[in-house]
């Protein structure tokens, strides 16, 4: 079975939803990566499927993503700090509007994940934003420990992200042996 196969498998027909998500930013030359699980995804050494694709957009592009991926489709629930889309399979596309993400999509990648080829966050900046969610105390207990297993296999993959750790982060994951 390939990776697009199992991850289709995995979210009931999400590889459509996802290739249909990249297709219409692109088409529309919007500046934007994924975030989150799927970028960990990419730089970590096994990925983990996810029913989450979080990504952002260029700050000035939200409005114009929104309007676009709603045309094709799309069901937008606007919150606070996201507007998540929701397309045909279980796939909850989240598009983050916090200012934290803001200049991510300006040093995103192209990259190969599950199969579907789309852009993704930077290492350094993958890294970033998950310490920003593990930091996040009013999020649920069990998000962020799976955002500590996600530093954690980001510093397994690429050992020399051991240096950006907080000091609290160095005492709950092992420090990876050459």
């Amino acid at each position: 079975m390939t990776a697009k196969k199992f991850y289709d498998w995995q979210t009931v027909g999400g590889t459509d939803d996802v290739m249909r998500l990249v297709d219409c930013l692109e088409r529309a030359d919007i500046s934007w990566c994924a975030i989150g699980g799927v970028a960990v995804n990419h730089w970590a050494a096994e990925p983990m499927v996810t029913q989450d694709v979080d990504f952002v957009v260029a700050l000035e592009a939200i409005d114009r993503a929104v309007d676009i991926l709603t045309e094709a489709g799309f069901r937008a629930e606007r919150f606070q700090w996201s507007v998540n889309f929701k397309g045909h399979s279980r796939v909850s596309l989240q598009l983050s509007t916090e200012d934290f993400y803001r200049e991510f999509p300006s040093r995103a990648i192209p990259a190969d994940v599950h199969g579907i080829l789309l852009r993704v966050a930077s290492l350094e900046d993958t890294l970033k934003g998950k310490i920003q969610a593990w930091g996040d105390a009013k999020r649920r207990q069990s998000k962020r420990l799976k955002d500590l297993g996600d530093i954690a296999r980001l510093v397994e993959a690429h050992p020399q992200l051991w240096e950006s750790l907080t000091a609290d982060l160095k005492r709950q994951i092992e420090r990876p042996t050459a």
